[in-house]
């Protein structure tokens, strides 16, 4: 499948079931990256708008490219009347952005599925000299507990490309390599989600791995995640833990 039409069927789950960032991170991206309200940010695979919310928020103008259209509309559906916010039909490595356009480029939850030599040409192209890029992620906590540890093993055992996909596979030294010599920076944040079953059902479903109902992994997973939820509750809620991640610096 095109990466870029990865989340079409999802875009509901995505919308419902997916984290936030937490406000510390975007409290550090405007007090130590450099973000500000007056900047002009390019929110790269912007999805359904989850980021882009956060910098409007801010008062920043924000130019979210994304190419799924539905991803795009429902970004659209929910932050379109915002006076600061422009959404674009364009990708990492074909942005449709003017040269030296924007301060800042973010990407959220998106900077593992680009063609990095790409993303990198087109990124140098539209940034203002010396602006600066962030890629951010929720990472989710996959040991440590028996829940985690349980959750783990189910999408091992079912998701569809799970290892492939997993952006924990970019390395340190593909990220030291995007970035210009000596200038990455890094930071960590907590952050956690409660559900209930439905919720954590919706957030596996949110996933590009997880298999579509029509698929024989579908039902034995869910199934199975039926009785993960059942042994390791709490009082009808599970805590799915993150640990937010960006890396910032110079192209």
């Amino acid at each position: 499948m095109d990466n870029k039409e990865r989340f079409t069927n999802r875009v509901d789950a995505y919308v419902k079931y997916r984290p936030s960032y937490p406000r510390e991170a975007v409290d550090y991206l405007y007090a130590s990256v450099g973000l500000r309200a007056e900047s002009r940010i390019a929110d790269i695979g912007a999805g359904t708008g989850i980021f882009s919310q956060l910098l409007l928020e801010r008062g920043s103008r924000v130019v979210a490219v994304e190419p799924n259209p539905a991803m795009r509309e429902a970004a659209i559906q929910r932050l379109g009347s915002a006076p600061n916010y422009e959404a674009v039909s364009g990708s990492a490595e074909a942005t449709g952005l003017p040269n030296q356009s924007v301060d800042f480029i973010v990407c959220a939850q998106a900077f593992h599925w680009f063609d990095l030599p790409a993303a990198q040409a087109e990124f140098r192209r539209i940034l203002q000299p010396g602006g600066c890029v962030a890629l951010i992620w929720n990472s989710r906590l996959s040991s440590g507990t028996p829940f985690r540890d349980t959750y783990e093993q189910l999408l091992r055992r079912y998701a569809t490309d799970y290892n492939q996909v997993n952006h924990k596979n970019i390395s340190p030294m593909t990220l030291r390599s995007f970035f210009k010599d000596g200038t990455l920076r890094e930071a960590r944040f907590g952050l956690a989600q409660s559900f209930d079953f439905h919720g954590l059902q919706g957030r596996l479903s949110s996933s590009s791995y997880c298999p579509e109902p029509e698929h024989p992994n579908y039902v034995p997973m869910m199934t199975e995640l039926r009785q993960l939820f059942d042994a390791h509750h709490q009082e009808g809620q599970v805590i799915v833990d993150y640990e937010t991640e960006i890396y910032w610096g110079e192209l």
